[in-house]
Formats: C-alpha cells, sequence, structure tokens
C-alpha cells in the first residue's frame, strides 16, 4: 500500500505546484470557461435572431412582439451579465441576471419535461453559485485585516451546492455505449466527480477530470470541423460550450479551494 500512496503523494506535490504557478490566471480562466455558454447563447440570440423570434411566436403564439422581447433579454441578459462577470462589477446583479435568464430559458423552451436539459440547467445554477462565492472571497481579501461580524458558512454553502449541482452536468455527459474504453472512461470519468463532490483529494481529482474532460471535448466535440448547414454542428457547439462550464467549475473548485475532507484533515 504504500507505493500507491506515495505515488499519490508525489502526484499531489506535481498539482499543487501547477496550481501555485497558475494561481494569478486560473480564476480568470475559470470565470471564462463558466460563462462560456451563456456567451456563445447570447451571440446565437444575435446571429439567429429571426430564427429565434419565429421559434418563440410558433412555440408559444405570443406574437411577434413579445417574441422579439424574449429574445432580445437573452441577447442582452447573457452578454451583459457575461461582461460583468469577467469584469467583476456588481457580480451578484450579474449572477442574478443570469439566473434569471437559466430560469426564462427553463420554461420558454419547455425544459422542465426535459430531464438531461433539466439537470444541465441545474447545473448552470451551480456555476453561477461558485462564481458568486468567488466574488465573495474576492470582497473579503479587499478588507484583509478587517474584523468581521461573521463566519464563511454562506460561501461554503454556495460552494459545496454548486459542485453538487455541478455533478449533475457531468452526469448528462456520461456516454452510454458498448465499447471497452466509453465505459473506463465513464467509470474513471464518475469517481473523480464523486471525489470532487466529497471533496476527497478535491484539487488533484478535479485537475485531472479537467484534463480528461478537455481532452474528450475536443476530441467529441470539435464542430469547427462540420459544415455550417449542417443540423449536427449546432448540436456539437452546445455540447462542447455546456463541458467548458463544467471544466470551468471543476477549475473554479480547484481556485476556491475549503468545504472540502482535505480541509479538515488539516485542522486534525
Amino acid at each position: 500500500m504504500s507505493i500507491p500512496n506515495e505515488y499519490i503523494a508525489k502526484t499531489e506535490d506535481v498539482a499543487e505546484q501547477v496550481i501555485k504557478r497558475g494561481k494569478n490566471v486560473l480564476p480568470t480562466v475559470a470565470r471564462l470557461c463558466l460563462i462560456a455558454t451563456f456567451f456563445e447563447d447570447g451571440l446565437r440570440m444575435y446571429f439567429q435572431w429571426n430564427e429565434q423570434r419565429e421559434y418563440m411566436d410558433m412555440s408559444w403564439g405570443c406574437g411577434k412582439f413579445l417574441a422579439t422581447v424574449f429574445v432580445l433579454i437573452n441577447l442582452l441578459g447573457q452578454l451583459g451579465g457575461c461582461g460583468m462577470v469577467m469584469a467583476r462589477f456588481k457580480v451578484d446583479i450579474a449572477v442574478g441576471l443570469l439566473f434569471f435568464i437559466v430560469v426564462l430559458q427553463t420554461i420558454a423552451y419547455s425544459i422542465l419535461w426535459d430531464f438531461q436539459f433539466l439537470l444541465r440547467n441545474f447545473a448552470l445554477i451551480g456555476a453561477l453559485l461558485l462564481v458568486l462565492a468567488e466574488a465573495r472571497i474576492e470582497g473579503r481579501s479587499l478588507f484583509a485585516g478587517v474584523p468581521s461580524m461573521g463566519d464563511n458558512k454562506p460561501k461554503n454553502f454556495m460552494q459545496l451546492a454548486g459542485r453538487i449541482l455541478l455533478a449533475f452536468m457531468f452526469i448528462t455527459l456520461i456516454r452510454f455505449e458498448l465499447s471497452v474504453w466509453q465505459v473506463i472512461q465513464d467509470i474513471i470519468g464518475s469517481i473523480l466527480m464523486v471525489l470532487v463532490v466529497l471533496g476527497y483529494k478535491t484539487k488533484l481529482s478535479a485537475l485531472i477530470l479537467v484534463a480528461l474532460l478537455t481532452v474528450l471535448n475536443l476530441y467529441h466535440n470539435a464542430w469547427w470541423t462540420i459544415p455550417s448547414y449542417k443540423p449536427l454542428r449546432d448540436f456539437l457547439k452546445y455540447d462542447f460550450f455546456q463541458t467548458l462550464s463544467v471544466i470551468g467549475g471543476l477549475l473554479m473548485i480547484v481556485s476556491l479551494g475549503g468545504v472540502s475532507m482535505d480541509e479538515h484533515k488539516k485542522k486534525w
């Protein structure tokens, strides 16, 4: 047993070194990945303006005016919210705005009756909670040394809820294919995700998952290789940016730390 433990310890040391070297850019990269799916959807509202309006009008019979208002809210809400998150300007308001968009789309696109898409929307809410938790940590760091009236319970709750909800999206990314290699991928990925949720070897598990998902995302969801006139391109693009949000969530977990068995061990 000493050999595996020694190997894990060395791997953790390497992971810590990677985190330390990238600590200045890691939060920014994490936020960028997390909001990627909102940014892509906002751009889609702009480039598919007429198609989206016609779809809403046909689906709900709401008329051109309300359909236009829906598309406009989605376009401005998502692009504006993403810009605010990246600029770290009124992040709580930006998160609330993006949360409203998630709820609005869940109702408008009848996602409540599609279990897979519903899980993904829950995961997006989890990603937003992680963004909010990171913003709260950053806000406190601006007042380092000033006595605090409370503790980290709200922030810890947001992190824990965020990583649990993030696991929902990972479930939808599992491919149920009858091949040995695919089964191995699913098993390894699932084990690592469980470790992340439980908070055991969190940073190491999350970094391995980031590497695994990045490779698989580039391989399975290479939407840029599909001609624009094929519907498959839009499906792959959707999956690509959704997976990118999972990767961003995992990077945010690495960046935030806390709420884990690892941290409690240090106290013990």
